[in-house]
């Protein structure tokens, strides 16, 4: 009853981003339309001018979205298996007492939930409502788009199993466990919007409560022959549960995707390659340029190695380690999605905190450590 509504009826906050979306779309195609002009002299080693643009536009738009997309699919399925069989009192056991210790927990549970950015936030949702506590959810969001096993084996086949793929992975485990850990002084409510998906976790969490208490209160009363019975009608029909969860998932978070994929291509689409290039080329500059560019590219971390692997020849080895490290955790499309789970301000936190770290990191690498 609860996941019909939920397919049924969308809220009007998520229909007017999808028109917000469209409206990207528009804009970015008058904006290549004005474009049509001939390249100036300050656009002549650009990639894309005059009537090019519209065609890029469209070009990296779908190229988001194809990339995207099912990783995002996958997120929503490993959302509806959450929720069929994770109940509240298991997650429970899973995450340490102590805060730390969940902390980091949170952020290797990648290793268990394979997620890139593209579904992750989606599977964090789910968590949450199912009682896991913030600043955890907050470390395995950041974490787990880097560290899981599929991203680790990208980024070895690009890199070898060297420097490059240790500093991605213990930068990445830091970064995520230092954000999270500024996520402990604040309180749930300046995290999680009130009338939105917290009151859907204490709904949910309450359901779940629920149904426990209801398998408890069988299993302690009940050792004789009915006992089994509700363990097959549950196996029966695990896989339909797990897939209607899933696809309501993903009919409300695909709206934020398709907007983030249209601002991505708008930005990377109006956006002179040369000036990027032009700024990244002392110490600070590249890592900030590198920041940039995993913020608007919005490149799968599955397969982001293999093109930070071409830009190696331009920047320092540093800045290439900032790309691998940021751009997982946060870029365009990611920004949208956040955005549909935690309030603005927590979201601002989100994106800042990462950003500062892993800047001044990649800063000090470049300085102190000798990559040659």
């Amino acid at each position: 009853m609860v996941i019909c509504k939920r397919q049924g009826a969308a809220s009007m906050r998520g229909w007017l981003l999808f028109g917000a979306g469209i409206a990207a779309v528009v804009v970015g195609a008058a904006l290549a339309g004005r474009a049509l002009r001939a390249p100036t002299a300050d656009q002549a080693f650009d990639p894309v001018t005059g009537a090019d643009r519209l065609q890029a536009f469209t070009t990296i738009f779908l190229g988001i979205f194809i990339e995207a997309a099912p990783f995002v699919a996958v997120g929503a399925l490993l959302s509806g298996v959450i929720e069929t069989s994770v109940s509240a009192r298991t997650l429970a056991r899973w995450v340490p007492d102590r805060p730390g210790a969940g902390v980091l927990a949170g952020a290797a549970l990648g290793l268990v939930f394979p997620v890139c950015e593209c579904g992750v936030v989606i599977v964090v949702r789910r968590l949450l409502r199912k009682g896991l506590p913030p600043p955890v959810a907050i470390a395995f969001l950041l974490g787990a788009p880097v560290l899981n096993p599929v991203v680790i084996a990208s980024t070895a086949t690009a890199f070898g199993f060297g420097r490059m793929l240790a500093a991605r992975l213990g930068l990445t485990l830091v970064v995520a466990v230092v954000a999270a850990t500024v996520f402990r002084a604040a309180r749930p409510d300046d995290i999680l919007p009130a009338g939105g998906d917290a009151a859907g976790a204490d709904h949910e969490h309450g359901h779940d409560h629920d149904h426990e208490h209801g398998h408890e209160h069988g299993h302690e009363h009940g050792h004789g022959h009915d006992e089994p019975a509700p363990r097959r009608r549950r196996a029966g029909s695990f896989a339909v549960d797990a897939l209607l969860h899933g696809t309501a998932d993903l009919f409300d978070m695909g709206r934020y995707l398709v907007i983030g994929c249209a601002l991505a291509a708008l930005l990377q689409t109006m956006m002179p390659q040369s000036v990027l290039l032009d700024i990244g080329r002392g110490g600070a500059g590249s890592v900030a340029t590198m920041l940039g560019l995993g913020y608007l590219l919005s490149v799968c971390s599955s397969v982001d190695a293999f093109l930070a692997l071409a830009f190696t020849n331009t920047f320092a080895p540093a800045s290439i380690l900032a790309f691998l490290v940021f751009g997982p955790m946060v870029d365009v499309k990611s920004t949208l999605l956040f955005l549909s789970v935690f309030r603005p301000g927590a979201v601002v936190y989100l994106i800042a905190t990462p950003l500062v770290l892993t800047f001044t990191a990649a800063v000090i690498l470049h300085n102190l450590v000798p990559w040659a």
